[in-house]
């Protein structure tokens, strides 16, 4: 009667680890297919019916619709170039080389992934598209997020606290191997000044 116990209970315990460790893997949204280049990460696998189990998860959980293989790529970032938080409290600048794309668009989100009104902002627009976006003499960019209006590509963020970066690369040639990415082919996120 003995064995029987410590067998229920060693299965208990083991039942409790592993949805433990999956409820954690899944919250946090880890995934083992994860392609980074720089500060930017994308699950390219995610929509697919043999990807990653987990990043499946971590889509269903969220309720977002994800870029198909063939459609595109979606990349998020939580951190600036030099891998600090972003945060409202500060300034950033958003500039640089912009990986092969038929379109793109660049869309600031609480750190669920929801867009989320400025705080006081005058301006209701959440993010650039690739047609919208105001660029220099060589075809390059500038996309300023603060919380007070500037002149140019202005993003308003929102109220203090973490936030997070969205970039969708539509009709791209990299949709199928993100892993490939380097950190040069994509926007760098630069802090400016802080508060």
């Amino acid at each position: 009667m003995k064995l029987f116990w410590k067998i229920i209970a060693t299965a208990l315990a083991g039942a409790a680890l592993g949805l433990g460790a999956t409820a954690v893997t899944v919250s946090r949204g880890l995934s083992f297919d994860r392609a980074t280049a720089g500060p930017w990460r994308a699950m390219p696998q995610a929509p697919a019916t043999g990807g990653d189990p987990y990043a499946r998860a971590v889509i269903a959980r969220s309720g977002q619709a994800p870029l198909g293989s063939a459609e595109g790529l979606g990349f998020t970032a939580v951190t600036d170039s030099a891998g600090r938080k972003l945060d409202a409290a500060c300034d950033y600048r958003v500039s640089g080389a912009m990986p092969g794309a038929r379109f793109w668009t660049l869309t600031v989100t609480d750190t669920d992934g929801h867009l989320a009104p400025a705080q006081g902002s005058p301006v209701a627009r959440a993010g650039f598209t690739s047609s919208e976006v105001f660029r220099d003499g060589q075809g390059g960019f500038q996309i300023q997020l603060a919380r007070e209006a500037r002149a140019g590509n202005w993003l308003p963020l929102m109220r203090p606290g973490a936030f997070m970066l969205a970039l969708r690369l539509y009709d791209s040639p990299h949709s199928l191997s993100a892993g490939v990415l380097d950190a040069a082919e994509m926007p760098t996120i630069s802090a400016e000044h802080c508060r």
